[in-house]
């Protein structure tokens, strides 16, 4: 699995290999803390497989994983579980940014991208 990086109004943030966007929740602290339906809504991005990151301004090692309660190994960078959003439906969408303002893009430096650009 490979993460990369897109470009847009809001500035450099983390996706997927398909261009889906990722997103933090700043109620992690180092572990997971969406489950059930909250998980319905902000998939987690999990993984069995080695992860590489690449793209402007990315730090391979930020990568990790956290193991969830399912025992799921949830891919984090910087320390933040990562997940997608539903709302998304396309390449670069970022339309859960700021959603319950605890929901925001992750940028390339594992920043919190809370409406100010990196």
């Amino acid at each position: 699995m490979v993460l990369k990086t897109a470009k847009g109004p809001e500035g450099i943030w983390l996706t997927d290999s398909a261009g889906r966007t990722l997103y933090l929740n700043t109620d992690d602290k180092k572990e997971p803390t969406c489950y059930d339906e909250c998980a319905k809504k902000w998939p987690p991005l999990t993984t069995d497989k080695p992860v590489t990151v690449t793209g402007k301004y990315t730090v391979p090692s930020n990568l990790g994983t956290v193991t969830r309660t399912d025992g799921k190994k949830q891919v984090t960078y910087g320390g933040h579980p990562l997940y997608f959003f539903t709302g998304d439906t396309a390449p670069k969408e970022i339309k859960g940014q700021g959603a319950d303002g605890k929901w925001f893009l992750i940028g390339p430096i594992a920043n919190v991208m809370n409406g100010t650009k990196p």
